[in-house]
């Protein structure tokens, strides 16, 4: 049934989702669901300066606006005001957060999964940089979602 929710962000939790070793400092990436349905998610993510994330995809639509701090994304860096739209299927990245950090509003329309589309890759540039992943770490996900399917490279 169709219904209006109304959600204040300090009533929702962060949750720690990636995370990695970069010297003796950990970086992470951080999410707040806003709302989450089979047929979308809403979320406002946080990730720590200088915190490097794969190329990749969902499978669904996605929308990302970046409101404070910035990401690069592949060679563009995008700060507050930009707006990626991700076709299901496209991929993006390597994404580094800009030494402020970033925060991002994003909008997934279906299955939010990642799709990881250059493993091999993101392994070289972590070793470039000697950066160490760190094992996902447990979400707070609805029982119908299923496994993660984004890479868990600090797991062996």
């Amino acid at each position: 049934m169709a219904e209006l929710r109304i959600v204040h962000l300090d009533d929702v939790p962060w949750q720690e989702v990636k995370a990695q070793q970069h010297g003796d400092r950990r970086v992470s990436v951080w999410e707040k669901y806003v709302d989450w349905t089979p047929e979308k998610l809403v979320l406002y993510g946080r990730y720590d300066a200088g915190m490097l994330l794969e190329r990749h995809g969902h499978r669904s639509d996605h929308v990302v606006h970046v409101i404070g701090g910035s990401i690069t994304v592949g060679d563009e860096v995008c700060g507050p005001g930009a707006t990626l739209v991700l076709d299901e299927g496209a991929a993006m990245g390597p994404i580094e957060a800009g030494p402020d950090g970033a925060l991002l509003f994003e909008i997934m329309l279906g299955d939010p999964r990642a799709v990881p589309a250059d493993r091999e890759g993101f392994d070289r540039l972590l070793a470039e940089r000697a950066i160490t992943p760190m094992p996902n770490p447990p979400i707070d996900a609805p029982a119908w979602f299923g496994e993660r399917t984004d890479s868990d490279p600090g797991r062996s």
